[in-house]
């Protein structure tokens, strides 16, 4: 991501805080995506875009305090908000890094964890990971379904890949939802400073996450589909083969 997205993302750090841990039915949505993940006590799961780390708490339910969990995110006062919201737990690790290029590596989680930066983007999970999360993020990315990809063969075979996103309601009331949510993606897209768009975001939104979602149903074995709140948000878990 560009330098003026990561400043822009940092700037609303706070609000978009807010906003993923009190919109009405969030943290409902939040618990299932969790479920979704299909962890045991004991596994590693990593959220790619864990934001201020709203997910990541749900997600060390499902994997007890014997297991791992690992988020990353590109924006420096984001993490700081995660790794405030999950100080309590010791196998919660928040890592600054690139989804596309995760640093997964355990030994890498804790040195960040202890102050350093120097994270190995090729370091891979000691003992493996069982599932990778990631929600409303895939919109953000310039190639979503070859990001599936590279989650897919991260967890590889037996494991799971969960993805979570908004995009435009298909339901019988969705266009004046649609049409909040097209004001909510236009203020959301940095640097929100024009009116017209050529290409509007709305609708490369909607394309990315369709390319997405397509591509985790292509590679897993055992699919399931759900729809939220009024429809915009769409929740698809796979088991890869």
């Amino acid at each position: 991501m560009s330098e003026s997205a990561q400043e822009f993302y940092g700037r609303w750090a706070r609000c978009y805080d807010l906003i993923a841990r009190e919109t009405p039915g969030i943290a409902r949505l939040r618990r299932r995506a969790a479920a979704a993940c299909r962890l045991e006590p004991g596994d590693t799961v990593v959220e790619m875009g864990c934001g201020t780390g709203a997910n990541l708490p749900y997600l060390r339910e499902q994997v007890g305090p014997e297991g791992t969990v690992i988020g990353i995110d590109f924006t420096r006062p984001v993490l700081e908000r995660a790794r405030a919201a999950t100080a309590e737990y010791d196998n919660v690790h928040v890592l600054q890094g690139d989804a596309t290029e995760p640093p997964v590596g355990l030994e890498a989680a804790r040195s960040f964890a202890n102050g350093d930066d120097s994270v190995d983007g090729e370091d891979v999970a000691a003992g493996g990971v069982d599932a990778v999360l990631a929600t409303f993020v895939v919109g953000m990315l310039a190639d979503p379904a070859g990001a599936v990809d590279d989650w897919c063969e991260l967890v590889g075979s037996g494991g799971h890949v969960v993805l979570a996103n908004a995009a435009r309601s298909d339901e019988w009331y969705a266009p004046p939802v649609n049409a909040v949510f097209r004001a909510i993606v236009v203020l959301s897209t940095p640097p929100t400073t024009r009116l017209r768009y050529d290409d509007p975001p709305h609708l490369r939104l909607d394309a990315k996450i369709d390319a997405a979602h397509a591509r985790l149903r292509e590679r897993a074995v055992a699919v399931a589909d759900e729809t939220h709140l009024f429809g915009v948000v769409r929740l698809t878990g796979g088991r890869l083969e």
